[in-house]
């Protein structure tokens, strides 16, 4: 995680070598006193004890190597200029060697486990497969390593980084747990972010959805499996999984259909998308129980690469991670180990390496004539991507609904 931390680390580096140690030992002495101080009455004042507090911070100093720093006394980096995957090559974030893998692990632990997962389903009505899926996404099956104390993680990110207060609620989260019995400070074992366990929770989502499923009286998603799948499908099915649906389809929409119609808020029953002409790529039909059910037109990349009619669980995978290529990245995983199908029959196209501060002009560009694009924040999500189809048809233009150069050019 070293590179992340160049903020930090340019900081540091800047100083002469005596007052960098100097700088770095006054930020450590800092950050006790905020523990001692700010940090425990406000946990204090959250039912955390003293016990708890002084037993959960014995020892912790700040992890000076995580991504986002921002010390006190520094200013934050300015934004970068940056190429997001979805706006330069989303097909790169679907390799094809990493999820044939992952899809042949996971048919073999899908089998392995598998009176669990049928427990599980009819407990939360979600399918094994989908939950496999995740499973190997996020912490690859269980077996990715979970380097840092999370107490760390969290009190440094909440004491110097770009997002204090979101890790200070973990933080105090995290002391729930850790208060409540559910794991020691030195077992809280996550990520550089402070995600836990096998399904990769932030303390909020632990506390939230956390389920004891092999009955042993703990909530352990480091190192009980059944506790681990029965936690993302717990997760999975509060946020509003709907039993007995898909997470969607992959489809051919014609020239003659606007690729300006996609987003949960323009759900329409499936058949209404059949009869105006859009069809699965399988050539089979949709289900019988989903023609009567809404669905929703996605384009992640416009008609630039595959495009799809999703269902309501498409969104409730995005609520696990918010970002459209996760939640096909696990719908595509899902279909491998439960029916052994491959990749996306649509390539994805070279979309052009847009920069997200061209995004952001083209999005306030479409603001000022009165469309609305969602967050004006960079990121070409489907009220972008719609927006950008319905200018380019007013203006007389083939609607690819995608930000490319030549429509920076134009629209200003």
């Amino acid at each position: 995680m070293r590179p992340f931390a160049f903020a930090a680390a340019l900081f540091l580096a800047l100083l002469p070598a005596a007052a960098h140690s100097a700088s770095r030992a006054e930020v450590e002495k800092q950050f006790q006193r905020w523990i001692a101080g700010d940090l425990s009455a406000e946990a204090k004042q959250n039912g955390i004890s003293d016990k708890t507090i002084a037993g959960a911070f014995k020892g912790v100093s700040l992890n000076w190597d995580l991504p986002d720093l921002v010390p006190p006394g520094s200013t934050p980096p300015p934004s970068q200029d940056q190429s997001q995957a979805e706006f330069s090559s989303p097909g790169a974030y679907f390799s094809e060697k990493r999820l044939q893998g992952l899809a042949a692990t996971g048919r073999s632990l899908a089998a392995q486990h598998r009176t669990t997962l049928e427990r599980i389903e009819a407990t939360y009505g979600v399918p094994g497969e989908v939950i496999i899926a995740i499973w190997g996404r996020e912490s690859g099956f269980g077996r990715a390593k979970l380097p840092h104390s999370a107490i760390e993680v969290l009190a440094t990110k909440a004491f110097m980084s770009t997002r204090k207060e979101m890790f200070r609620s973990e933080l105090i989260a995290a002391l729930h747990m850790i208060e409540g019995g559910d794991i020691t400070a030195s077992k809280m074992m996550g990520s550089w972010a402070g995600a836990l366990g096998q399904p990769q929770f932030l303390p909020s989502s632990y506390l939230k959805y956390a389920v004891d499923f092999d009955r042993d009286g703990h909530r352990d998603i480091w190192n009980s499996v059944p506790d681990s799948l029965a936690s993302i499908a717990n997760y999975l099915a509060r946020e509003g999984w709907q039993k007995g649906r898909d997470w969607g389809f992959e489809v051919s929409i014609p020239d003659s259909v606007s690729c300006a119609q996609e987003g949960p808020d323009l759900a329409r029953p499936i058949s209404s998308w059949g009869s105006a002409g859009i069809s699965r790529v399988s050539g089979r039909g949709f289900p019988e129980p989903d023609l009567r059910a809404d669905g929703m037109m996605l384009v992640p990349a416009g008609r630039h690469g595959p495009q799809f009619i999703v269902t309501p669980n498409f969104y409730v995978l995005k609520q696990y991670n918010n970002s459209d290529l996760y939640a096909l990245f696990i719908g595509n995983l899902a279909d491998r180990i439960a029916y052994g199908s491959g990749a996306f029959q649509a390539p994805w196209g070279d979309v052009g390496r847009m920069k997200r501060s061209d995004v952001l002009a083209m999005q306030k560009a479409l603001v000022a004539q009165g469309y609305d694009v969602g967050k004006v924040d960079g990121l070409a999500g489907y009220k972008t991507r719609r927006s950008i189809g319905d200018w380019q048809a007013k203006n007389g233009l083939a609607a690819t609904c995608f930000p490319s150069a030549s429509l920076k050019d134009r629209l200003k």
